[in-house]
């Protein structure tokens, strides 16, 4: 008798999600103690699979065309609190701790560091640490 290999079912609350068709969907990665908002990127199955089981934010890299895992190469890691969906299913909001207080490659705190003031970008928050120290090897 020969054994059959069958994948695993996928989880109910991963059927729940709506992926666009490119098989990707928006993640809002969010402060979970003061409710900034940190940054947003973009996640596919895995990355969004990886994160539920890791509890560590996996994302999916679309200028790369990869998995990013949010720190491996800045240590600047999110630990995950809880994961929440919009009312449509097709928007991931992560409530977590960001690791290092930087979540931006710009070296600050939230990738929302500039608003529109009398027609013109302003910067509104400072650079935590020069992004040469954090990536090195860029």
């Amino acid at each position: 008798m020969t054994e059959q290999i069958t994948e695993s079912p996928t989880p109910e609350w991963l059927a729940e999600v709506k992926f666009d068709a490119t098989g990707l969907i928006p993640a809002i990665a969010q402060d979970a103690r003061t409710k900034r908002v940190l940054m947003v990127a973009w996640m596919n199955r895995e990355a969004l699979t990886e994160t539920i089981n890791t509890q560590s934010a996996v994302y999916w890299s679309r200028s790369r065309n990869k998995l990013w895992r949010k720190g491996e190469e800045s240590g600047h890691y999110q630990r995950i609190k809880e994961v929440s969906i919009d009312c449509d299913g097709d928007v991931v909001l992560l409530h977590l701790e960001q690791i290092g207080g930087i979540a931006c490659h710009t070296g600050r705190e939230s990738c929302f560091f500039r608003v529109l003031t009398q027609g013109q970008w302003q910067t509104i928050e400072p650079q935590l640490k020069d992004p040469s120290e954090i990536y090195p090897n860029k």
